[in-house]
Order: C-alpha cells, then structure tokens, then sequence
C-alpha cells in the first residue's frame, strides 16, 4: 500500500467527503473508471433503478456511496460524515446551469481550492479579464465560519474589467466566497445582466491523488444573449491561466502553516482556509507543518 493510500485510509476528514466524479450524464450501465484519494474507481447504474453505484471495480463486492446532484454524480468512500450541502441556486428559474468540464492538474486538490478563493493574482494571471494594472487592490473583506460549519468571505468587491462573457464593460463586481467543504467551493458574483442577482460559479475538485486533481465547473448564470460554446470558452480561457500557475506551486500539498506562504489582508480568505482546514484535522493532500 503507498504511503498516500495508507493516509487515505486514515483520514477520516476525507474518506466521508462527498466528491463529483463525473456529469450524471457521463454515468451509464458501462462503468465509467476513475479514480479517488488514490484509490480505483468504477461508476456505473444499475439498469433497472438508474441509480448510481460504485465500486473499487464492477467484480468488487465492496460498495460506495453514490448520488446524483445538481447535475453530477457524487462518490463518498466511507459513510458520509454529512448531508451534501444545498446549492438552491440550481432550481432557480431563469438560470442557465452549465457544466464547463473537468480540467486536470498536476497538484493538489486543496492547491486548487485556494487558488479560486484568491483575488491577489487577478490582476496579474488574468490581465484584461478578471484585473488590470493599476487596480490591484484586496479591499478589506470578512471572512467566517457559519453554524453549518462552512467558510464565507463577504464583502469582497474588486474591479475587473471583463468580469463574465456578458459583461461589455469594466465593472466594480462583489464578490461572496463559500467553500461548504474541504474540496468544493463556490462564487457568488455580481450579474452583469441582472444587477440585483448573483451569478454563481461553482468549483467540484475531484482529488485523484494527493498530487493530481480533476476539478469540475459548473456555471449558474443569468445571461439568454451568448450560447454554451462562449461561456464554456471564457471559463476555459480563465482556467487556462491558472493551469501553468497551480503546476508550478511548490510544495504541492498545501501548507497549513499560514506563515509558509501568505502573511498579508489581501490573503485573509487563504488564511481562514488553511486554518478550517487544519481544524478539520485534515492531512489530505497538505502539510501541516512548514516545508521551509
């Protein structure tokens, strides 16, 4: 057994997540093989309910926990350790719910959480679309932990200059942060179509390993004047920018000691996040102590 395995094992902060693994779309009767904190994964439903089930493999006798919700199929490996959180958003009509796909990337799964919960580097990886010099500027913002034990940041604001497909114009956009857990998060933002909704933005990371990520998108937007391709396309751009970035990140489990990396009011959301984490006793796909 690896030494990532034997931790998954043990780490019963992960095992009992609920994490995508594919579009309900993608799960048919033929399994559909992947993998999940490092372990073999096939999915597949049962053709008589439709349900989803799965297996280390379709022979395997062992079964997982499985479920379909807002438009993907979720796996948890051990008994979950809580409901799946609510996105009311997704039964909201008007909205238009689009699946962007699932990038893969060479690190870690919470890497990649704290990447899209950082508005620092907008100005400078994605220039001309989410930032632009000379506004590089984190206002001051709140960051908390609710009863439902999830972590927000609230009161975000930042301008951006193309901040959707729709948008035509630069904007001031608000921004509310909400990770509900360890390896999902989600983007609550100003609709440059209906001012007085919020467009969401939601990032499903699927760890294949401690080092390897798949990490789904999904789009809950308000816009009827551009077709999927475009939007797809924007977020694709966006996503693109980050890749080289996040490969090059060492170490590429993420530090917990918020001292080994980020120290300033701009990465108060980082920081609650390695914290929570921490709290949570997690040691997927982390360090806890400093690589320095």
């Amino acid at each position: 057994m690896s030494d990532a395995h034997h931790r998954a094992a043990l780490d019963t902060a992960v095992v009992g997540e609920w994490f995508v693994v594919s579009t309900t779309a993608r799960i048919g009767v033929t399994p559909l093989r992947t993998r999940l904190l490092g372990r073999p994964l096939a999915v597949w439903r049962d053709p008589s309910t439709g349900e989803p089930i799965a297996a280390p493999d379709i022979g395997a006798p062992q079964r997982y926990r499985a479920i379909d919700r807002y438009g993907y199929t979720w796996v948890s490996l051990a008994a979950p350790r809580r409901a799946l959180f609510t996105l009311p958003q997704y039964a909201q009509p008007g909205r238009r719910l689009i699946d962007c796909g699932a990038f893969g990337v060479h690190t870690s799964a919470p890497r990649v959480i704290e990447n899209f919960l950082d508005m620092g580097h907008f100005p400078y990886v994605h220039a001309g679309i989410l930032g632009e010099e000379p506004h590089t500027e984190v206002k001051d913002y709140a960051v908390h932990e609710d009863e439902n034990g999830e972590l927000w940041a609230t009161d975000c604001a930042f301008w951006q200059p193309r901040a959707a497909a729709a948008a035509d114009t630069g904007m001031d956009v608000d921004y509310t942060y909400r990770v509900p857990q360890p390896f999902c998060a989600l983007l609550y933002k100003t609709s440059p179509r209906m001012p007085a909704e919020r467009d969401v933005i939601a990032l499903f990371v699927q760890p294949l390993s401690e080092v390897e990520s798949r990490a789904h998108l999904l789009m809950l937007l308000f816009d009827d004047e551009h077709d999927n391709t475009e939007l797809v396309s924007f977020q694709h751009t966006i996503f693109g920018q980050d890749k080289p970035i996040l490969e090059n990140q060492l170490p590429k489990r993420l530090p917990l000691d918020v001292r080994a990396e980020v120290s300033t009011s701009a990465d108060a959301m980082s920081m609650a996040y390695r914290r929570w984490l921490k709290t949570k006793r997690l040691s997927y796909g982390v360090e806890v102590t400093s690589s320095r």
